[in-house]
């Protein structure tokens, strides 16, 4: 069992607080799902397009407003709750427009999606 705080837990990953890339004895491991509590400031953006995407993504707003793009569309979220769902093989990538708090589900949880910077 983990008890903790998505707002504090998620500053210790890049925002990931459930996934594959938590050690194997902790109860938030995972290689079905993936969960991040992204905090972004106005005008964060993701450093590069994710392609070839592998994995099936649900993304929510919890405060702010938040831009994803995809191909041929660009998604705007700007109410508490609204969200976007793409499949796997769609691209994607996403800007804060103002302070934003999403909540993103991915699976399944997969390596190779890092980048340095952003995500």
């Amino acid at each position: 069992m983990y008890v903790g705080n998505a707002g504090v837990d998620a500053a210790l990953d890049r925002g990931w607080i459930l996934g594959h890339f938590k050690d194997a004895g902790d109860p938030r491991h995972s290689e079905d799902v993936e969960i991040k509590w992204g905090v972004h400031p106005p005008g964060d953006e993701r450093a590069e397009w994710v392609r070839g995407e592998a994995r099936t993504a649900l993304l929510v707003l919890i405060s702010g407003r938040f831009r994803v793009e995809l191909p041929g569309r660009s998604v705007l979220l700007e109410r508490q709750g609204d969200y976007v769902v793409w499949g796997r093989g769609v691209d994607h990538s996403w800007v804060a427009e103002e302070e934003s708090v999403v909540l993103t589900v991915r699976w399944p949880s997969v390596p190779g999606y890092a980048v340095a910077a952003g995500e």
